[in-house]
């Protein structure tokens, strides 16, 4: 595939805590809401498993599949935004999450990637990636979050 053809997304942090401790944060819907205002993963988490992306009000956000699974490793989903219809339209994305210890931190690697040019999806999750993972690494060091609801929309 050309590069022409596919757009992607790409964001490292570190974030001084374990592999544990952040597979736990990433894959548990009550620690979910603390970091990603509100929104909270549905799912078996195993290879194979449909996952749900809910709103705090319960409507669906993103849904779909888990690909690859290998705690406290490598995430990897099928992708669709579900309440946008011009980002739904486009079909599905793939994310990969991968944690690495690195010294007394873990290397935290999402990339977002669609087999479509100047995709909107990613162009959107790339303005939302950022801030739930800004959340994420100051709950894990310090015990609160930097952004609040009142900080997002969920325009992403």
């Amino acid at each position: 595939m050309s590069k022409s053809s596919e757009s992607s997304f790409v964001y490292v942090t570190f974030i001084r805590t374990t592999p544990e401790k952040l597979w736990s944060a990433l894959t548990d819907a009550n620690q979910m809401k603390d970091y990603w205002f509100g929104m909270q993963i549905i799912s078996d988490w195993k290879p194979g498993a449909a996952w749900q992306m809910l709103f705090p009000d319960g409507r669906v956000a993103d849904t779909g599949e888990i690909l690859e699974l290998d705690p406290p490793h490598r995430i990897q989903l099928k992708w669709r935004n579900e309440f946008r219809p011009e980002l739904k339209a486009e079909g599905f994305a793939l994310c990969t999450i991968d944690l690495e210890p690195y010294s007394e931190a873990v290397r935290l690697t999402i990339a977002h990637s669609i087999e479509l040019a100047e995709s909107k999806f990613i162009q959107a999750v790339s303005g939302g990636w950022p801030k739930i993972l800004s959340n994420l690494k100051s709950l894990l060091e310090t015990g609160s979050v930097v952004l609040t609801q009142a900080d997002h929309s969920h325009s992403r």
